[in-house]
């Protein structure tokens, strides 16, 4: 066992002085192992800003945007002779390639079951027209919505029982009205889960449900917003959409990109489709694509 030596005040005196000469030693080292420190973290934020991929840097690089193409009218249609690409998804795809990152765009014609997919094998570089889920949130990101998917209602305006009806979906939930919708869909399954007074006209298909509202049978016309819009456009005269609040099934309508895209890449084509929405330009497209469709189907 060692002896702990008796301290006299001299050596008190001499053990002070020592430390005195230590201790700046060590705080020295203690500022320089700080210092260095701080700037291996911020070396180490400058490295990783810098391995960040842009995505659109890439793009501008090989001189083309690449954007998966699966149909489904009025997003994204095709020409059957021509093999053309229409829609307005398409007309944003181009319109964003063309005049934001400035380079040549291109349609990847695929099909909704390997449109995630290849996105993630980078065989395009933008999917079009994803619906916002959670599962797909595990394979991709989205940009925000472009717009908006949901179950809407479509009235004849001429009629007196929903005539006076704005968003108010309780407002139509009355025992003499009757509504219209596919049997078994998601739009049945919405509709059902608020309607407690109004009565159910459940059909097997959708020239059913239409005509059964054409001809008065039922009062409104339940499906699924961009259908029921591609249905109003065809029939000015006498619809009217009706999108209910609260909302019923809704989802965001967007671009799917890789999960790995930086949020500065994402927050370029996020911008982009703010702009285009809240200016009107995105419904004209919708406009436009719908009537695009209705003269196809003719």
């Amino acid at each position: 066992m060692h002896s702990v030596p008796f301290l006299t005040c001299q050596n008190n005196k001499d053990y002070s002085v020592r430390l005195k000469m230590v201790l700046p030693i060590r705080s020295s080292l203690k500022a320089i192992v700080v210092g260095a420190s701080f700037c291996a973290a911020l070396l180490a934020q400058a490295c990783a800003q810098a391995e960040e991929a842009s995505v659109w840097k890439d793009i501008q690089k090989a001189g083309e945007l690449r954007c998966g193409a699966a149909v489904a009218a009025p997003y994204v249609m095709r020409d059957a002779k021509t093999g053309e690409y229409s829609g307005y998804f398409v007309d944003l795809c181009k319109d964003f390639g063309e005049k934001v990152l400035k380079v040549k765009v291109s349609f990847v014609d695929t099909n909704w079951d390997n449109l995630v997919a290849g996105l993630q094998s980078n065989k395009w570089d933008m999917a079009m027209a994803l619906n916002q889920t959670p599962e797909r949130a595990l394979a991709v990101a989205f940009s925000v919505p472009a717009t908006d998917y949901q179950v809407s209602l479509l009235v004849n305006k001429e009629n007196p029982k929903v005539s006076d009806v704005k968003d108010d979906i309780s407002a139509l939930d009355k025992p003499d009205v009757t509504f219209a919708v596919m049997s078994g869909t998601a739009q049945d399954k919405a509709i059902s889960s608020v309607i407690k007074n109004g009565k159910i006209m459940r059909l097997p298909g959708m020239d059913e449900v239409r005509l059964a509202v054409m001809s008065k049978r039922a009062d409104v016309l339940v499906d699924a917003s961009d259908t029921n819009h591609l249905f109003a456009v065809a029939n000015p005269g006498w619809t009217r959409e009706i999108l209910p609040k609260p909302a019923l099934a809704k989802q965001g309508v967007s671009f799917g990109v890789r999960r790995d895209i930086s949020p500065a890449d994402l927050q370029v084509l996020n911008i982009y489709l703010q702009q285009r929405r809240e200016t009107g330009e995105i419904q004209r497209l919708v406009d436009k694509a719908s009537a695009a469709a209705n003269a196809e189907a003719k």
